[in-house]
């Protein structure tokens, strides 16, 4: 279970530099980002990404890449998407020299302790998996990545990888076609957990893949919502227990939007139930989970909510805000 932020009303935010940009594949450039007040920043551990502040009404989050062990850089690395929504656009405007404002660093997609791991990696979903290889080194895990990508031209740090030798497997698909799920995934191992970021698609057969294997042995992130089918938004009561504060959500309105509505102070990013920064404690009341972020052990578990997307099933719901 990840640990909720419900109780936390703000996190670390600064203004950083982008001291240099490198492009380790077509259409990615990589940020370098320091803070040039202090010299250093937050400690983070692999799978975790940071909020770009990138304008007033563009917030985009990026999987940190770099290795945990540099305290006074960031590195992101960003794909300019042709269907991009301004994001991926503002990124790549970006010059060195150029200042922007950070949020977090916060991790929903954490390296779970285990003998073993396959990693799978789609285009520029391979960014989380880099950090997750180099702790897994070092911890002596046994591990492999298979990494897929339109071509290899657009797959980004296949130099970096090429000291691991075999245990990584480039799949670019003009030369291979897609990676072979059937074979990677098709005998469930013991000890062994299977990480996995990239396209949708590739997160769905994933999924199917993986219902052989242990449970809770899948780890998926995520960049767009999970497909899903919602239910009746329907009107509920929310009980706000440490602000003293009861109203009622209507139909049209999000948790998120009622909290902020009543002066409450709740952080919030993607706004699409992708990120985790909207997160709060469950005290009462039973939850509509739409999100995308936490796995269905932990939305069973009706301990926390993304209040960005999730609403109530039942008429009452009590939080701890």
């Amino acid at each position: 279970m990840t640990q909720p932020a419900a109780t936390l009303m703000s996190e670390f935010e600064t203004e950083v530099t982008v001291s240099r940009i490198d492009h380790p594949a077509e259409g990615v450039s990589l940020l370098t980002l320091t803070d040039p007040a202090s010299g250093h920043l937050p400690p983070w551990t692999p799978g975790a990404h940071i909020d770009l502040l990138l304008g007033a009404d563009l917030v985009r989050q990026y999987s940190l890449c770099s290795s945990p062990a540099a305290s006074d850089t960031y590195q992101v690395a960003v794909l300019l998407t042709p269907d991009s929504r301004g994001g991926s656009a503002a990124v790549h405007a970006l010059g060195e020299g150029s200042r922007l404002t950070i949020r977090g660093p916060r991790n929903h997609f954490p390296l779970v302790a285990s003998k073993g791991y396959v990693f799978l990696a789609g285009g520029i979903g391979i960014t989380p998996i880099l950090p997750m290889i180099e702790e897994a080194e070092a911890a002596g895990a046994d591990w492999q990545l298979h990494y897929g990508g339109r071509s290899r031209a657009s797959m980004a740090f296949t130099d970096h990888l090429e000291k691991y030798g075999d245990r990584v497997h480039l799949v670019p698909q003009e030369e291979a076609g897609v990676l072979d799920l059937g074979t990677i995934l098709g005998t469930p191992a013991d000890d062994t957990l299977v990480y996995c970021c990239g396209p949708e698609p590739l997160l769905a057969a994933v999924e199917e893949r993986c219902t052989s294997w242990p449970a809770h042995a899948l780890h998926l992130e995520r960049f767009s919502a999970k497909p899903r089918e919602d239910g009746d938004n329907s009107d509920f009561e929310l009980v706000l227990q440490r602000s003293g504060i009861t109203l009622q959500v209507p139909a049209e309105t999000t948790v998120f939007d009622a909290m902020r509505n009543a002066g409450v102070s709740v952080l919030g990013s993607c706004l699409e139930g992708i990120c985790g920064t909207c997160e709060q404690i469950v005290l009462e009341g039973e939850v509509d989970h739409r999100d995308s972020v936490l796995d269905e052990e932990e939305q069973e578990a009706n301990e926390c909510m993304m209040v960005c997307v999730s609403r109530a099933r039942s008429t009452r719901l009590v939080l701890d805000a």
